[in-house]
Parts: C-alpha cells; sequence; structure tokens
C-alpha cells in the first residue's frame, strides 16, 4: 500500500469529509454481533470513532503513524501502525471490516485474502469511499473544477485514481454483495474550506515535486475569486462510492 497522505496528515484530518450518519445506521443494520470492528487504512480515525459508539472494541490500523497521530484517542479504540493486507488480527475475529477511501491503494488479492481469514462466518465487509465533489448551485464553479481537475491534475494522480472515477465499480469484491443505499455527502464551504480539501490531494503533492510549484496557480485563483466572492457558501455534495458484502 502506498502512503501519499503523511505529509499532509494535518491538513487531511482538517478537510477531509466525514460519511454521514446514514452509512453507520445502514451498516449497524447489517450486523448480528458488535463485539470488534476494524477500520483498515484508518487515517485519521474518523470512521473508527463512528464505529467505536456501538462496537465493545474498534482496531484502527494504517501505515503512516503521522495519520494516526492525528486520531482521536478513546479507550475503546486501539490504533496500530500495520498495512491492511497483512494484519496480525485473529482468525474469525471481527463483526466487521471497514475500508474508507483507501482500497485503490491496495493489493487487492493481498487483501482480500487477509480480510477471508480475520473476518467472522457472519460479519460484513464495507467497502466506502466518495467521488469527485459537486457545486449544486453552479456550473460555473463545476467547470472550473473540471478544468482544474482533468485539465491541470489528472495526469499527477497515481495510476489507482481511476478506481475513484470509476465510483468502485470496477474494484474486485469477491463477497455475495448487500444492495447499498444511494448516499451523499453534503456540506456548505466557504471558498477557504474547498481550496483547503483540493491541498489534501495527493495529486496535488506530486505536482508540486514535479514542477517545484503549486499547480494552483495565481490565474487560477483569480478565476475562482471572480466565481466565489469571499464569505459566500456554497452547497457541494460528493457522491458517496459503497460496497458493502459477506462471505
Amino acid at each position: 500500500m502506498k502512503d501519499n497522505f503523511s505529509a499532509q496528515a494535518k491538513l487531511y484530518a482538517s478537510f477531509r469529509p466525514h460519511y454521514p450518519a446514514a452509512l453507520y445506521t445502514f451498516l449497524f443494520s447489517q450486523l448480528k454481533n458488535f463485539d470488534h470492528a476494524a477500520d483498515l487504512a484508518t487515517g485519521n480515525g474518523q470512521v473508527a470513532v463512528q464505529l467505536a459508539t456501538k462496537f465493545k472494541e474498534v482496531y484502527a490500523t494504517d501505515i503512516s503513524s503521522k495519520q494516526l497521530s492525528e486520531a482521536p484517542q478513546l479507550s475503546n479504540i486501539i490504533y496500530k501502525t500495520e498495512a491492511a493486507e497483512s494484519t496480525s488480527f485473529d482468525n474469525n475475529y471481527f463483526d466487521l471490516i471497514t475500508v474508507a477511501q483507501a482500497i485503490h491503494w491496495f493489493d487487492f488479492e493481498k487483501f482480500y485474502t487477509d480480510v477471508k481469514r480475520i473476518l467472522k462466518k457472519d460479519g460484513i465487509i464495507a467497502v466506502i469511499g466518495y467521488g469527485l465533489l459537486r457545486f449544486n448551485t453552479s456550473a460555473e464553479l463545476n467547470d472550473w473544477l473540471d478544468h482544474y481537475y482533468y485539465k491541470i491534475i489528472y495526469s499527477y494522480w497515481d495510476k489507482e485514481r481511476k478506481y475513484v472515477d470509476e465510483l468502485y465499480k470496477t474494484i474486485p469484491f469477491p463477497f455475495t454483495e448487500i444492495q447499498s443505499p444511494s448516499l451523499q455527502i453534503g456540506y456548505e464551504w466557504t471558498k477557504d474550506q474547498f481550496i483547503g480539501y483540493l491541498n489534501t490531494w495527493s495529486a496535488v503533492q506530486h505536482f508540486i515535486k514535479a514542477n517545484n510549484e503549486h499547480p494552483l496557480s495565481e490565474s487560477l485563483l483569480q478565476q475562482l475569486d471572480k466565481l466565489w466572492p469571499e464569505d459566500v457558501l456554497y452547497k457541494i455534495s460528493f457522491p458517496m462510492l459503497l460496497r458493502v458484502g459477506h462471505q
């Protein structure tokens, strides 16, 4: 698994979207037991914290100790620095395994082999993510974002980004799939929040490393300023990606 996020761990913790309550309500409705959950590639622990409201114990792993240092410390969350493809957990241990906005970085075969080992026979796995955001009421801002994403940044994404653009429909998923609801993540954002989120993209870091300059050029920011006045809130939404299944 690649570590593209240690360098901007604080940005990631501040600006990455949070999943809606409806996601957790759905996942919990599919379960019989709430003893142990695992959130693999937990990042800053946002999913683990939600699982901890329901489970006796939550194990949250990540290869980035910097990311884990930004995660909330709760008495029933145990953080471990290790790869999602080769965990140290016992066989048939978890009622729920989640992986959020990370599976596209994995070695699928190794990951799924380990999941099948550590997941209980009646447990479920949930692969979670979100796609490119949309502005709900501004075609002009969507056009600006599409230009930035597809014309400026796109070639700097790792090849695995394609699975996000394909809404996780093309990832392998060797489980009996459970029909999942169609969900979105919604916010009202200021321009600064929007720019803060863009700066969490791993492609931005790749662009800076390759060109020794930021992809958000002065001309692009001037265009954005014309479209987005200071202190104005815009409603945005992220399409959620969700694959849920059992053995």
